[in-house]
C-alpha cells in the first residue's frame, strides 16, 4: 500500500532531499545537491520565490520507506499576470512503480484542482532560473549542477498516466577548440565599430556586483517573448546575486556595453563542478568545500549559463564579440568541453547562433502536460 504524506518538518524536507541519493546510489551519471543549499532553496523564509509562489511537498511511503517524492507549485505571477492557469511539479523522483509515480501525480493534480488551475506541467521548477524537463535521451552522460539526472524508466510512468508532450530541451557540447577563431574575430570588429559596442571583462566580482540588476533586467527583456518565461523580481535579483554570482569565476563573466554604458549583452559560463560534487555527496564540510573550489579553478569543461541580448541588437552579430573574448579565455585556460544547458527545440535562433561551433546534441529532455479538467 501506497501512503503519501506532505512534508511538514524539518525532518520530513530532509528526507525529501535526501530519496534521491538512494535512488541513485549506483549511478555513475546522478550529481547530487549539496543538502543544506537544497533545503534552504525550499525554505520560504530564505527563497524570496515564495514571495510570488507556493509549494507544497509530499512523499511517497512503502510501509516506512521512502519510494517517491514531489513537489506541487503554484507561481502565482504566472497565474494572475500571465493568466496561465499552470500547475506546476518538480522534485519529481520515484522507484519503477506505477503505484507511487500516480499516487504523486494524483495529489499534484488534486491541488491544481481545488485552485481551479487548467492544467498541470512538470518537471519544471518555480522560475526560468530552475532546472527543468525530465531526461529521454543521453542517460549515459554525466548530469550537470543546474539539471535532473533521472532513470530511463520515468517516461514511461509519464505517458502511462495520460501525459503528452509539452516541450522538448536539447543539450549540446562541443569541444573548444571546434570554435574556429576566423568565423567571429573580423564580425567582432565589424559589429563594435557599427553599434559602437565595447566588451566588459572582469577580474574581481566586487567589479560585477554594480551591473548585476542591469544583467537580470537585461536577461527578462531577452526572454520575454519565449513560452514560460516568468520574470525575475526585484527580490530575487537580490538572493540570485548572494547565492551564484560570488561563486561564478569573474572571467567567465562577460558583457557587452554601448557607448552611453547600457547593457547591450551579457553571457555567464561556469565551471563543471560534476565531478566535484559527486566527490562532495552532499555535504561542504568536511572535504567537499576543497573539491569546490579545486573544480572552480582547475575544471577544464565549463557550462554555458545564460545569454541575453538586448531585443535591440538581437540578430546583428553582437554574439561574435562575446564568442571572441570567451575564445581567448578559453584559450588561456584551457578549456576542453563547452555544455550548454537545456534549450528549446523551437528556438530557431539559439541554433543559428551555435552552428558554426559543430554542436553534437548529446541529452534531450521533456516536460509534459495533462489537463486538469
Amino acid at each position: 500500500m501506497i501512503t503519501i504524506k506532505q512534508v511538514q518538518s524539518k525532518a520530513d524536507l530532509k528526507r525529501f532531499v535526501k530519496f534521491p541519493f538512494s535512488l541513485y546510489k549506483d549511478s555513475p551519471y546522478w550529481v547530487p545537491p549539496i543538502i543544506k543549499d537544497e533545503m534552504a532553496s525550499f525554505d520560504a523564509s530564505k527563497n524570496p520565490v515564495f514571495k510570488n509562489a507556493e509549494a507544497a511537498f509530499f512523499l511517497a511511503y512503502k510501509g516506512n520507506q521512502v519510494v517517491g517524492r514531489v513537489a506541487a507549485i503554484i507561481n502565482w505571477l504566472e497565474v494572475n499576470e500571465q493568466k496561465v492557469r499552470k500547475m506546476r511539479f518538480g522534485w519529481f523522483d520515484f522507484v519503477d512503480d506505477f503505484e507511487v509515480s500516480k499516487a504523486l501525480l494524483d495529489k499534484v493534480a488534486e491541488i491544481g484542482k481545488e485552485n481551479q488551475l487548467e492544467y498541470m506541467e512538470g518537471p519544471v521548477g518555480f522560475s526560468n532560473l530552475d532546472k527543468v524537463g525530465v531526461l529521454i535521451e543521453g542517460f549515459d552522460h554525466i548530469g550537470t549542477m543546474i539539471t535532473w539526472y533521472n532513470h530511463p524508466y520515468y517516461q514511461k510512468h509519464y505517458e502511462e498516466h495520460g501525459f503528452v508532450k509539452e516541450k522538448e530541451y536539447l543539450e549540446n557540447k562541443f569541444l573548444a577548440a571546434a570554435a574556429d577563431p576566423a568565423l567571429f574575430e573580423k564580425a567582432n570588429l565589424l559589429v563594435k565599430k557599427r553599434y559602437g559596442l565595447r566588451e566588459m571583462n572582469f577580474t574581481n566580482s566586487k567589479e560585477i556586483m554594480p551591473w548585476v540588476d542591469k544583467m537580470f533586467d537585461l536577461f527578462n527583456e531577452s526572454y520575454a517573448k519565449l513560452s514560460s518565461f516568468v520574470k525575475i523580481t526585484d527580490i530575487q535579483k537580490e538572493y540570485f546575486k548572494k547565492k551564484y554570482i560570488s561563486f561564478i569565476n569573474p572571467e567567465y563573466i562577460k558583457f557587452v556595453v554601448d557607448s552611453d554604458d547600457n547593457l547591450a549583452a551579457f553571457a555567464i559560463v561556469m565551471p563543471s563542478f560534476s565531478k566535484a560534487l559527486q566527490k562532495a555527496n552532499g555535504h561542504l564540510f568536511p572535504t567537499g568545500i576543497f573539491h569546490l573550489l579545486k573544480a572552480k579553478k582547475e575544471s577544464k569543461d565549463v557550462i554555458f549559463y545564460l545569454i541575453g541580448i538586448h531585443p535591440n541588437y538581437q540578430n546583428k552579430g553582437v554574439t561574435a564579440i562575446i564568442f571572441n573574448e570567451y575564445y581567448h579565455t578559453f584559450k588561456d585556460k584551457g578549456i576542453i568541453n563547452c555544455i550548454r544547458t537545456p534549450e528549446l527545440e523551437d528556438n530557431v535562433a539559439i541554433r543559428q547562433m551555435w552552428k558554426h561551433f559543430n554542436p553534437v546534441t548529446h541529452k534531450r529532455r521533456r516536460t509534459y502536460r495533462k489537463g486538469l479538467k
